[in-house]
């Protein structure tokens, strides 16, 4: 494997363990802090450090279409705003090895919904996929007892993780309607700052400008990790890897997120890794690959 490749590689496989370890940076900083709060400080900063890389890639700051504002706020409403809240208020209540399955299955309510919206086809291979990873985070969100779910026993925390994968669905399917005009980087930066702005209100009213004085260097460091490597950096690395070698290799990388996140919820919170989660995982992941395998895929060593 040629030098360049490799340290592609590591980089998508860092970017997997960037956005697994938001989960648990997430779970430590909501026992202090606020979801509105956490949310803010997380894309205030994130939106600083995005526009700047911006700036460096693009060389200037696009304009938004008049046409297209509507749908750019969209974005920053679904993936920022809606998506956080969510995200910090089930990471309070759940445990964050459960909460990273069920996000992980935001692929599959993306390529159902696409095929319905874009009229993108569903073969065989990615129904398949879709039963399975549909089936593992039943497993995970009723801990093994399906029946909990037919009566109803869905508790609050996964129902906000649920409002999550909700969220980023609604946001990669506006932000898929505006690539053509312009790059994931612009929209991600724009989302961001958006966002934040929209935090901003009740993160205030939460009680953050009192409490900041308050937050513990632990807090901070959680923080500033989801910003930078969880959003900032993990973006900026993923999307070099779509450049390079394609949506589809890229995108394998992805499935180790929710792999990641048990992982390190195992050796950094010493949550259990239950059976139930660990077929969960696997169903979940495998899943996925099979929704995201396109059928002229061809292997070959590199």
């Amino acid at each position: 494997m040629q030098p360049k490749k490799f340290v592609l590689y590591l980089k998508l496989l860092l970017t997997a363990a960037f956005w697994g370890g938001t989960f648990i940076a997430g779970k430590v900083v909501v026992k202090n802090v606020g979801p509105f709060s956490a949310s803010f400080l997380r894309f205030a900063q994130a939106a600083v450090c995005l526009f700047l890389v911006t700036w460096k890639v693009e060389g200037k700051f696009p304009v938004i279409k008049p046409a297209q504002i509507i749908a750019v706020f969209l974005l920053g409403a679904t993936g920022v705003f809606t998506y956080n809240i969510f995200f910090f208020k089930g990471l309070k209540i759940i445990e964050a090895s459960r909460a990273s399955i069920i996000i992980a299955t935001c692929p599959i309510f993306i390529a159902i919904l696409s095929s319905f919206l874009f009229k993108e086809k569903l073969n065989l291979i990615k129904i398949i996929g879709i039963i399975i990873s549909v089936t593992g985070a039943v497993i995970v969100i009723s801990r093994g007892n399906l029946i909990e779910i037919v009566n109803g026993g869905l508790g609050r925390g996964e129902l906000y993780i649920f409002f999550c994968v909700l969220s980023w669905t609604a946001y990669s399917l506006i932000g898929k309607s505006l690539m053509t005009d312009y790059s994931p980087l612009v929209l991600v930066s724009f989302a961001s700052a958006i966002g934040a702005a929209a935090l901003f209100p009740p993160a205030y009213f939460e009680g953050m400008m009192s409490a900041l004085s308050h937050y513990s260097v632990t807090d901070w460091l959680c923080i500033f990790y989801l910003a930078i490597f969880g959003t900032v950096i993990g973006f900026v690395w993923y999307y070099e890897g779509i450049k390079k070698i394609g949506p589809v290799k890229a995108g394998l990388f992805i499935n180790f997120v929710p792999i990641w996140g048990v992982t390190l919820a195992f050796l950094i919170l010493a949550e259990p890794v239950t059976l139930s989660l660990l077929i969960g995982t696997v169903l979940v992941v495998s899943g996925v690959y099979l929704t995201n395998k396109t059928p002229t895929e061809i292997t070959r060593n590199e």
